[in-house]
């Protein structure tokens, strides 16, 4: 594949680059794009913390930090970063476990999920903004990308 002709750019040149490399750019790429955009989407909170609360919501119990930063494959640090300023904000709350109480449990605020109400895929320009990504994309291609990129996170979590 021509990488020149399918990126259209000007000031670079991939040259015979192999596509696994080429792929891994193109994430990390892509990443830094998305993020930015949805930071602009975003008035109360960045992307990463509006990442973190989505990522609270798909734990079947309210996780700790170590838990949360396995889902959301951030560092410790990182995500307590993020929870401290979605805490400061009022879009989650750090409970102490009902079984340990050395472990703090992270709860997103009624303030969180009606951030979320008015913000998450359901609403008409979260829709526009995905469809738009996604346009021209059909399903099965999507299934085949989603299958790569968890074989590639397998792969990864084994080194």
């Amino acid at each position: 594949m021509n990488y020149d002709e399918q990126m259209q750019m000007k000031t670079v040149e991939f040259g015979e680059m192999p596509p696994q490399p080429f792929l891994l750019g193109l994430l990390s790429a892509f990443d830094n794009r998305y993020q930015a955009a949805a930071d602009a989407f975003f008035k109360e909170i960045t992307w990463k913390q509006f990442f973190a609360i989505i990522c609270i919501n798909l734990c079947k119990e309210p996780p700790t930090i170590n838990e949360l930063s396995d889902v959301m494959g951030s560092s410790h640090q990182n995500v307590k970063q993020i929870l401290l300023k979605l805490e400061k904000k009022g879009f989650i709350a750090m409970v102490p476990d009902e079984n340990d109480k050395r472990k703090l449990r992270i709860q997103v605020t009624e303030e969180a999920r009606a951030f979320l109400e008015e913000n998450d895929n359901n609403g008409e320009q979260s829709r526009y903004i995905i469809g738009r990504i996604f346009e021209g994309i059909d399903e099965q291609s999507l299934f085949i990308t989603i299958q790569t990129i968890m074989k590639m996170e397998r792969n990864l979590s084994e080194l």
